[in-house]
C-alpha cells in the first residue's frame, strides 16, 4: 500500500498491480464459467491475450494523471480503473485485428486466428476462418462488458464515478470515430497529411494519452487548469506515439514488434508517413505507391520497394522530424505544468518512450 506522501511506485510496480487485478478478475470469471458450463476457450483466449504482453501504457498514464492531480495514498481504486482501461483496450485490439485480418499480435496468433484453428476440425478453412472472426468479435464484446464491470466494482465513491463516467464515454466515442475514419480511409492513400493527423488524434492521441490522464486526474477532482495542462502535454505525445507506430508498421522488426511489417502497407492505411511520401514522390514513385499500397496481394518484395520510396523521398526523415517536434512540445508543456515533481518526471519518461520506442 502506498502511504500518504510516498512517491508513486515505478512503472513496473504499476504494471504488476494492474496485471494482478486483471488476473484475479479473470480467474473469477473462469470459475463462474465452469459453474455455468460455459465454453472455456472464450475467457481463456482473452486471458492469454492479456498475459501475452502489452505495454500497459493506458493504465500507466491513468495512474500518472492521478498523481499529477495530487493523488496520494492507497492505489487500489485508481489501479482498478486503470485495469478497466486495459480491458477496454483488449476489446479494441481484438476487434481491430478482425477488421484488418491481422495474423499476429504481440508475437502470437491473433484471437480470431487462434479460434479458427481451435474450431477447424470438420470445417473447411474458409468456414473455420469465418467462425474464428465471429467468435473473436464475441470475445471482444466480452472484454467490453468486463471493462464496465471492472469499473463498476472499483470501489469508487459516487462522486468519483460521476466524475469519471463522462470521460470514459467521450474516450470511447473518440476512439470509435478514429477507427471509423481509419477503416473508411484505408486502401485510398492520399497526400493529405492533415487527414492522416486527424485520424491520429482520435484513434490514438486522445484515446492513448489524453483521456487516460484526465480519467486518473478526475479521481481526485482535478481543476480545469490541471486538465488543460495535461491536454497540452498529452496531444503531442499521443501524436508522436502513433507516428512512431506508423514507422514501425512499415520498417519495424516483426520479432520485436510482434506483428507484420507490411500488413499496414497491404491494407493501405492512411498515415502521415504515406501522405508525406506522396507529396514528395516523382511520377514513377507515385505510380508505384498508388499501385502497390493497398494491394491485397502485396508481398515482401513489394513492401521492400515501398519502403525504399518512403526513404528516398525523405518521407521517413520528415516523419522522424515530426516525432521530434512533438516530443519537444510535450517536454516544454511539462516545464510549466502545475504537477508534483514525481508526476512530471514520470510523464517525461512517457514522452521519451513514445518517441523512441521499438515495439
Amino acid at each position: 500500500m502506498a502511504t500518504v506522501g510516498a512517491e508513486l511506485p515505478d512503472a513496473d510496480a504499476v504494471r504488476s498491480r494492474v496485471n494482478c487485478w486483471l488476473d484475479g478478475f479473470l480467474e473469477g470469471k473462469a470459475q463462474t464459467a465452469v459453474g455455468l458450463r460455459m465454453p472455456a476457450e472464450a475467457h481463456q483466449c482473452l486471458r492469454d491475450f492479456l498475459a501475452a504482453g502489452g505495454k500497459r501504457l493506458r493504465p500507466l498514464v491513468c495512474v500518472s494523471g492521478w498523481q499529477a492531480a495530487g493523488g496520494r495514498g492507497e492505489l487500489g481504486p485508481v489501479v482498478a480503473v486503470a485495469a478497466a482501461l486495459e480491458m477496454f483496450h483488449a476489446f479494441c485490439l481484438v476487434h481491430d485485428d478482425v477488421m484488418d485480418d491481422s495474423a499476429t499480435r504481440r508475437g502470437a496468433p491473433t484471437v480470431h486466428r487462434r479460434l479458427a484453428r481451435h474450431h477447424h476440425d470438420g470445417r473447411s478453412t474458409a468456414a473455420a476462418r469465418r467462425l474464428g472472426a465471429s467468435a473473436a468479435v464475441l470475445v471482444g464484446d466480452l472484454a467490453l462488458a468486463w471493462s464496465d464491470e471492472l469499473l463498476s466494482t472499483a470501489d469508487l465513491t459516487s462522486h468519483q464515478l460521476q466524475a469519471v463516467l463522462p470521460l470514459i464515454h467521450v474516450m470511447r466515442d473518440e476512439v470509435m470515430y478514429g477507427q471509423y475514419l481509419d477503416v473508411t480511409s484505408a486502401g485510398r492513400p492520399t497526400a493529405d497529411v492533415e487527414k492522416a493527423l486527424r485520424i491520429v488524434r482520435y484513434k490514438t492521441a486522445k484515446y492513448t494519452i489524453e483521456r487516460p490522464l484526465h480519467i486518473g486526474a478526475a479521481l481526485v477532482d482535478a481543476p480545469p487548469t490541471v486538465l488543460d495542462a495535461l491536454s497540452a502535454y498529452a496531444l503531442p505525445v499521443g501524436e508522436a506515439f502513433q507516428l512512431r507506430d506508423d514507422i514501425l508498421g512499415a520498417f519495424g522488426d516483426p520479432t520485436t514488434t510482434g506483428k507484420s511489417s507490411w500488413e499496414d502497407l497491404r491494407d493501405g492505411k492512411q498515415t502521415a508517413l504515406m501522405a508525406l511520401a506522396l507529396q514528395r514522390a516523382d511520377a514513377v514513385q507515385r505510380r508505384v505507391l498508388l499501385t502497390r499500397v493497398g494491394d491485397p496481394a502485396l508481398d515482401e518484395d513489394g513492401a521492400t520497394r515501398i519502403r525504399d520510396i518512403l526513404t528516398a523521398t525523405g518521407a521517413l526523415r520528415a516523419a522522424e522530424d515530426m516525432i521530434s517536434h512533438r516530443r519537444e512540445q510535450a517536454q516544454h508543456a511539462l516545464d510549466h505544468a502545475p504537477f508534483p515533481p514525481t508526476a512530471t518526471a514520470a510523464l517525461r519518461q512517457v514522452a521519451d518512450a513514445a518517441a523512441v520506442r521499438t515495439t
